[in-house]
This record gives structure tokens, sequence and C-alpha cells, in this order.
């Protein structure tokens, strides 16, 4: 059977452009399989749009050690105050885990948190397998990474783009 369109709202921040580079990969990858996607950088986005949608993906990059994004930053208390309820979201965020291996991908545990806490439904956790750090804060309690994480540091673009489509493939199906 021919799969159902579904209409995703994609949220990102970033500063060097490699979370950019990466939403609109994403965005491009899920129109070519007939899905609707409507991409916002957070820069210029009330953080309540994101409940406009049921199907979301956010893509965070960690900065410093350990710290959300400038954008996500400013506008984190009221991300916190949202309420999830009924909405299932994917996260994503670029990282080093050779540069910063004790907080690699620390942003999307951050993101990760309140959304679950707010009643929402977190669907695309990753094996840490792949991936060789030390510590984070997007590790849930059985050890999985609570989003995907992409490593423009150390990974070409093409390793990078690989992994998208995996996880694209694998969480298209658990969105509404």
């Amino acid at each position: 059977g021919k799969k159902l369109m579904k209409k995703i709202g994609i949220f990102w921040g970033s500063s060097t452009d490699n979370t950019t580079t990466a939403a609109l990969f994403m965005k491009e990858y899920l129109e070519m399989n007939d899905h609707v996607v409507e991409a916002h950088n957070i820069e210029e986005t009330d953080p309540e749009k994101i409940l406009e949608y049921d199907n979301i993906i956010i893509g965070c990059p960690t900065w410093h050690i350990g710290e959300l994004q400038e954008d996500w930053d400013s506008v984190f208390g009221d991300y916190e105050g949202l309420d999830f309820n009924g909405k299932t979201a994917a996260f994503f965020g670029c990282g080093d885990q050779v540069g910063y291996p004790a907080n690699f991908l620390d942003a999307i545990g951050m993101l990760a948190e309140p959304f679950t806490k707010n009643g929402g439904s977190l669907i695309g956790k990753c094996s840490r397998d792949p991936y060789n750090f030390t510590g984070s804060r997007a590790l849930d309690s059985d050890d999985k990474l609570m989003g995907l994480g992409l490593d423009y540091d150390n990974d070409d673009e093409e390793t990078c783009e690989d992994m998208m489509i995996m996880w694209l493939e694998d969480i298209i199906d658990d969105f509404k």
C-alpha cells in the first residue's frame, strides 16, 4: 500500500551551519518521499509554533562544554513550559566526539528531557555503538542516545547523510 503522506515540522538552531545543512537535507529527503515538511529556524520562530505539529523533528548542536546552541538557549524557558501531550518528536544534533567526548550531544538530552516530561512521545533513539565518547546527557537509562548524533567535525558529509537516511527511514513509521 502507498504510505500516507505525513506532515512534519522541523525546528533547528545553528551557529556554524552544520545543523542547518542537516535540517535541510532531511527536509529534502522527506519531501522526495512525499511527506509535507515545514522547516523553522528557531532563531526567528516562537517555540509555541512547535505545537502546531503532531510530528516534530528538533535539531540542536551542543556548544562549548555541554551547552545549548544560543538560539535554543534564548527560548529554552518558553520551550520548557510547553504542553507536549499528543506530540511525537525525534531529536538530532551535531557534536564533536573527539574534541568534547564527555559532553557529546548534551543538547539533545537538554531538549528531549522537558519534551518527555511534558507528555511528549520520543522516537528515534540510537545505539551508542557507532560513536566513541565518554559521557552525554543524551544517554537514557538503557544507555541509548535520545537522538541522532552527527559529527561533521570527524565524519565526512556522506557518512552523515547515510546516517540521516537510515534514521529518517526508522522514524517515519513512528510518526502519525
